[in-house]
């Protein structure tokens, strides 16, 4: 029997188109609105984050599953739940999660939205899915938000493409205690370097414009790569002192693909990945400190 869900933002939020539909998306960003309520509590100064492409559940083990294998990106398979309550079980004891590779609801996943039951097991009251690839009954691919504290709005927003735009940031906005705001920027960007550099422009405009930012997800590149030879290497945001950590694959991980990038302003005081094959990237955990 599945868990009941917490209740999402998207059921007590209307939703209203935020700007007009223009290139090169082709959905307009759609915002969450306050429904009047009791104002959100603030975020602690001191916070721990987490980062983890889940791949819809699935846990890898070795490359040639990805062949052997390849059919659980299809078709749901008995061993998928309980690897989703191994990783909710991780997810436990963070202030903000930031997921990539989940499924919405569809045929491969059983029907079960996996943000929803990934913030039931963890314990966290507040999430999000964002549906950036819907392929109908047969998969509903995207990224996925929890969070401890509500934030004070939320944006979904399509990111650039060169071909089909499949991809999606999920734009936070949180109250800290000490009175400045967080913008919270979680995505998962293209395997191709062109769309990918699109998209990193667009996110490096997010954060210039924000006064306090992290952000977080799966940017498919080396930290050397994002801070030195792309569009963020203007943004003023930086990485751990100790450089990037790798994350992929789970069983022998060589790449630095998974990120938490602050602004000067946040102090990253801890960043490990976490040590566990239930999917085919570690999670990444950071502990950062808002403001000096």
């Amino acid at each position: 029997m599945r868990p009941p869900a917490p209740d999402p933002w998207l059921s007590r939020r209307r939703l209203a188109q935020a700007g007009r539909r223009s290139t090169p998306f082709k959905r307009p960003p759609t915002r969450l609105l306050r429904d009047g309520r009791a104002e959100p509590l603030p975020l602690p100064r001191a916070l721990k984050l987490l980062s983890f492409n889940i791949q819809a559940g699935i846990r890898t083990e070795r490359y040639r599953e990805y062949v052997t294998r390849g059919w659980r990106q299809l078709v749901h398979d008995p061993g998928r739940l309980p690897n989703l309550d191994r990783i909710g079980d991780v997810l436990r004891g963070y202030d903000i999660v930031a997921l990539q590779e989940v499924d919405a609801g569809s045929l491969r996943s059983g029907f079960t939205n996996q943000v929803a039951w990934l913030a039931r097991r963890a314990g966290m009251p507040f999430w999000y899915a964002q549906r950036n690839r819907r392929l109908g009954r047969i998969a509903q691919h995207g990224n996925g938000l929890l969070a401890r504290r509500e934030p004070r709005d939320l944006l979904d927003h399509p990111l650039p493409s060169t071909m089909i735009p499949d991809r999606g940031a999920i734009v936070a906005h949180f109250d800290v205690e000490d009175g400045r705001p967080l913008t919270l920027l979680c995505a998962h960007l293209s395997l191709g370097p062109r769309s990918r550099e699109r998209q990193l422009a667009w996110l490096a405009e997010q954060a210039a414009a924000a006064e306090r930012v992290i952000l977080m997800g799966d940017l498919n590149c080396s930290l050397v790569d994002l801070l030195e030879r792309s569009p963020l290497r203007d943004a003023g945001l930086h990485g751990a002192a100790d450089g990037g950590q790798p994350t992929y694959p789970s069983w022998r991980p060589r790449l630095d693909l998974d990120h938490v990038l602050v602004s000067k302003d946040v102090r990253v005081t801890s960043i490990r990945p976490i040590l566990c094959q239930f999917s085919d990237h570690l999670p990444l955990a950071v502990e950062v400190q808002l403001g000096s």
